[in-house]
């Protein structure tokens, strides 16, 4: 992991009109919307859209940014910052609904506290966030698609009883890969920190 470069980016409302990064704005503007469909008028079916539409943008921006050339430094920020939102967002309602228990939900909480606390210490040491592991982005990509099927639960009828087996299937693997991609997380920030400390300290001289 390297400290940030210097130099000048263009500025933050610039980069903000490429279409991957209007995607990322439009997937956070969802945010709220999605909370409001599940906990306000419970209109599941609509909630379930502004999901698919999520992770949908979620694979669809980073294509077009690398096929349009148009990778930004604010699109690494919103990226990771929708999916994360949109995690505990979920997350939260989910819990409120009844959908999902508090032992599973605990857990993925607790990791987004221990991340956001590497962030700050990686700030304060003078590095940019790391790239976004594969673990990170699997299990972010496995998540996203089990929230869906675990709204398809909701019921007793022949949608809920076939999306069931595939929503614990998803959820447990994206469980998994999420806590493992947090520990990853953590490896990361304290070799960082490490590799720096050693560096700033004194040689004994010979």
């Amino acid at each position: 992991m390297d400290n940030p470069r210097a130099g000048q980016a263009p500025s933050w409302a610039r980069q903000a009109l490429t279409l991957p990064n209007i995607l990322s704005l439009l997937r956070l503007a969802g945010v709220p919307v999605f909370l409001w469909l599940l906990l306000g008028p419970r209109e599941d079916g609509w909630a379930l859209l502004v999901l698919v539409f999520s992770a949908l943008s979620d694979w669809l921006d980073g294509k077009l940014a690398r096929w349009l050339d148009q990778q930004s430094d604010l699109g690494r920020i919103l990226d990771p910052a929708a999916d994360r939102l949109y995690i505990v967002a979920t997350l939260a309602a989910f819990l409120v609904r009844g959908i999902m228990p508090w032992w599973l939900v605990a857990p993925l909480v607790v990791r987004e506290l221990i991340v956001g606390g590497c962030l700050l210490v990686l700030r304060r040491n003078g590095f940019a966030p790391p790239e976004v592991t594969y673990a990170g982005k699997a299990a972010t990509f496995v998540l996203m698609y089990a929230f869906p099927f675990l709204l398809l639960t909701q019921g007793d009828g022949m949608v809920a009883a076939v999306a069931r087996p595939i929503a614990y299937g998803f959820t447990t693997w994206g469980w998994v890969l999420y806590l493992w991609s947090g520990a990853l997380y953590v490896i990361q920030t304290v070799r960082a920190v490490q590799g720096e400390r050693r560096q700033l300290r004194p040689r004994t001289p010979l």
